[in-house]
């Protein structure tokens, strides 16, 4: 039987990755699928570079719906929000198994409807190690990223709403850009060079790598970047030391109830000098969030929203970007496709692949939850 792969665009706002690259598709023309691809305005590949391939079938944005059942719907980020029933197997981050805000009514779409998610997130190997992981490094590059320019911002010119950032074409340019706004910090302080001071918790996964990765290419000297993970924070917080930085990034993999890193109370005091928390996990709606006061999002389009305290006349923004390597989205396309590639290729033995049963074992774990009444949907 032939598998048929529809690409889907992504209806959230800002959003210019794309799962699939045109590179892939012809990949996948030659394993002998069949691969459909939605139009989108705001991908970083442009229709053209798809509708070129020989035996792309181009659809209009958003036609999924209408879809022969038995295609497999590959995208990144969520859905919009609908109750329409889906009869499809959906590919992508869904965001729905920790309890998030609304993730029983986007499983019971897929029971009402017969499909089924493949959660991404929950493609793992044997050791449970994520298969397809190439986000997080580059989510905790572009938070560093946002952050480092925030706190930039704050230095130049803190009376005015930091703008909104622009996906950069590589990461050179963004590299470049940077080094140009600590450039400008240092010169309003009348310093040769000034650079922050950077608290990074999860150093030691992906994500944490990323920010480091970043903060070093910036041009921060070793000595200002604390590399906080397991070890550090096992005595529990919230830590007081936190505020001696000027940016924090929180860089964890959420997996269960910790206590609070940081917690509003602790925030609100002038006699700290952090002024930018990067909340690169960005789980929300997550009632396990170990930084409760960053309970809403961010953008590209407004990257910070300042944190309102009772007494402190220090500012603190929050930067809360739940799409960051849509800073880079062409190399974060890439590097996802390739990443994603192996497993997609093994879609005609969706029912016996290991990585594949162990996604479909996990929706059908939640999907349990909401079936047995344990959550009101």
């Amino acid at each position: 039987m032939v598998v048929h792969l529809w690409l889907r665009s992504e209806p959230k706002a800002n959003e210019r990755r794309s799962a699939l690259s045109p590179e892939k598709c012809k990949d996948l023309l030659s394993a002998g699928f069949k691969v459909t691809v939605e139009c989108s305005r705001d991908r970083v590949f442009k229709d053209e570079e798809y509708a070129r391939i020989s035996g792309v079938d181009m659809v209009p944005e958003g036609s999924w719906v209408d879809a022969p059942k038995e295609a497999f719907i590959l995208g990144i980020k969520e859905l919009a929000k609908s109750l329409t029933p889906i009869p499809h197997t959906h590919i992508y981050f869904a965001h729905a198994y920790n309890n998030q805000n609304g993730w029983a009514e986007v499983l019971n779409r897929f029971i009402k409807g017969g499909g089924r998610i493949l959660d991404v997130e929950y493609m793992t190997d044997e050791y449970d190690r994520r298969v397809a992981a190439a986000f997080p490094p580059l989510a905790g590059f572009a938070g560093m990223a946002v952050g480092i320019s925030a706190w930039c911002h704050q230095q130049t010119s803190p009376q005015i709403t930091m703008p909104a950032m622009k996906p950069y074409s590589h990461e050179s340019l963004l590299i470049e850009d940077l080094k140009m706004q600590l450039q400008g910090a240092a010169k309003t302080k009348g310093l040769h060079e000034c650079y922050p001071r950077v608290i990074i918790i999860g150093a030691l996964g992906r994500c944490g790598k990323g920010a480091i990765d970043l903060a070093q290419k910036a041009g921060i000297p070793s000595s200002c970047i604390a590399k906080w993970d397991m070890k550090e924070t096992q005595p529990g917080g919230p830590f007081e030391e936190i505020l001696q930085y000027d940016i924090f990034v929180n860089c964890i993999n959420l997996m269960k109830k910790i206590p609070p890193f940081m917690t509003r109370k602790v925030l609100d005091t002038d006699q700290r000098k952090l002024s930018v928390v990067v909340d690169v996990s960005c789980d929300v709606t997550n009632p396990n969030n170990p930084l409760p006061f960053c309970d809403s999002v961010t953008s590209l389009h407004q990257p910070c929203r300042t944190l309102q305290l009772s007494n402190s006349t220090k500012p603190l923004d929050i930067v809360a970007i739940d799409n960051l390597p849509s800073l880079l989205p062409r190399e974060s396309s890439i590097q996802f496709a390739d990443s994603i590639m192996p497993y997609l290729l093994k879609l005609p033995e969706v029912k016996t692949h290991p990585v594949w049963v162990r996604a479909g074992r996990k929706f059908d774990e939640k999907a349990a939850e909401v079936l047995n009444h344990q959550v009101k949907c």
